[in-house]
């Protein structure tokens, strides 16, 4: 056999392996166009390369890796490999705390300092001098509570890539580890130099994206008596099967992290070391659990982990959540600090009746997120339908949509 029957027989095979199986409620056709749109991406080089998973009622309807992993190497991305998810972090942190309340280990309005005491009387920023980053601060009449934290409504900033410059060089100034780090330092250590820092604004009166997750995983800590990352494996990872989800990989996982990407002069190159090293969740001290941006995952983990949530908190005979806790934290908790296609959640961003009416977003109810190098997911609980698009990219990008086009696409194909 010539070696070019023998690509066209594989790649036929290949085409029957991923589109033949019959998933009810499942337009089978559009399948190939949707999975044809992501091959087009890759060709015009919108991302170096992607894994992108639906499923509907549990079953898998797609499943397929595209492009490289590495593309230095030539390392072909594989349905396998291992993703750093970022911010999807913090949807499982979230669970982790609901699976303490749900044990009356807390309210959610019980004030943070209740647990983690360097947070009582909270300062709020009054003014700012850029020559020397002094500042001024003013009581807060309000304690942050762990609702507030849930909510990003504490005032707490993100350092390093907060949206206040005034924020990021007061949390420099005091070395508040941001996001994920190979340096020696623990999440307690972390959570305590930025229980001294002033607040963006009073507590409960906005919306600002936030460390409070990784203060989060401090009271996991604080209320369990055992260390975050094993909290998380025991509780969550080992009933589920997410034999990859982690906060650092194995030697045996490591091989299966994408490496991160930029494009710049006129190709997808490994992402620099900058204010963090792409390669944290396998090197370094590995000591710090970020509830808001630590672990790192696979498709298939994720969606596992999103199941469960569809089927009311239970999956494979084992429960993480009632069923009511899941209607708790699907409901409006800032009211209206977000308005219109979408509203906040406790753990995820939740779309309205007017994110129905744009278009392309799902059911009323559908929830999501997405995580700081280019991953998204999703999943309607009407239509029981999950969606996931694990990408590594950082920087500017080259034009990427598949994000959306991939949403749209995958509710188009319900019957």
């Amino acid at each position: 056999m010539t070696k070019f029957k023998f690509f066209f027989l594989f790649f036929f095979l290949g085409l029957i392996q991923s589109f033949a199986q019959s998933v009810p409620g499942i337009i089978s056709d559009r399948v190939s166009k949707l999975d044809a749109m992501l091959d087009e991406a890759i060709k015009n080089q919108q991302v170096p390369g992607l894994v992108a998973m639906i499923l509907k009622d549990g079953k898998v309807v797609y499943h397929e890796a595209k492009g490289f992993a590495d593309v230095p190497s030539n390392r072909l991305m594989k349905k396998d490999d291992i993703f750093r998810i970022a911010s999807q972090t913090k949807a499982i942190t979230s669970t982790a705390v609901m699976m303490l309340w749900e044990e009356g280990k807390f309210r959610l309005d019980d004030p943070i300092s209740m647990y983690i005491p360097e947070f009582k009387n909270p300062q709020v920023l009054s003014n700012f001098r850029y020559a020397d980053t002094s500042y001024t601060t003013k009581p807060s009449s309000k304690e942050i509570t762990i609702r507030h934290l849930l909510t990003h409504t504490s005032g707490l900033g993100y350092g390093v890539i907060d949206g206040d410059e005034r924020m990021r060089m007061i949390y420099s100034k005091a070395g508040i580890t941001d996001l994920f780090t190979t340096e020696n330092i623990s999440i307690e250590e972390s959570v305590k130099k930025l229980a001294k820092l002033p607040l963006h604004h009073e507590p409960g009166s906005k919306y600002t994206y936030s460390e409070g997750l990784d203060v989060l995983g401090y009271l996991i800590e604080v209320v369990s008596g055992i260390p975050f990352d094993r909290f998380l494996q025991e509780r969550i990872f080992d009933p589920l099967g997410m034999k990859d989800t982690r906060f650092y990989l194995s030697d045996s996982q490591a091989p299966r992290l994408v490496t991160v990407h930029t494009f710049n002069q006129g190709k997808w190159n490994p992402y620099p070391v900058t204010f963090y090293d792409p390669e944290y969740p396998r090197k370094g001290a590995k000591r710090f659990f970020s509830g808001g941006a630590g672990l790192s995952s696979t498709t298939a983990d994720y969606a596992k982990f999103l199941q469960m949530y569809l089927n009311g908190g239970v999956l494979n005979g084992k429960r993480i959540l009632s069923s009511h806790t899941i209607e708790t934290m699907m409901k409006n908790q800032v009211g209206d600090l977000w308005n219109g296609d979408k509203f906040y959640g406790l753990a995820f961003g939740v779309v309205t009746e007017q994110g129905v009416a744009t278009g392309g977003l799902g059911s009323e109810g559908t929830f999501d997120w997405g995580g700081y190098f280019n991953t998204q997911y999703f999943a309607d609980p009407q239509e029981n339908i999950i969606g996931l698009i694990f990408k590594q990219t950082s920087g500017a990008g080259n034009g990427d949509q598949t994000g959306w086009k991939f949403r749209q696409m995958v509710f188009t194909l319900i019957e």
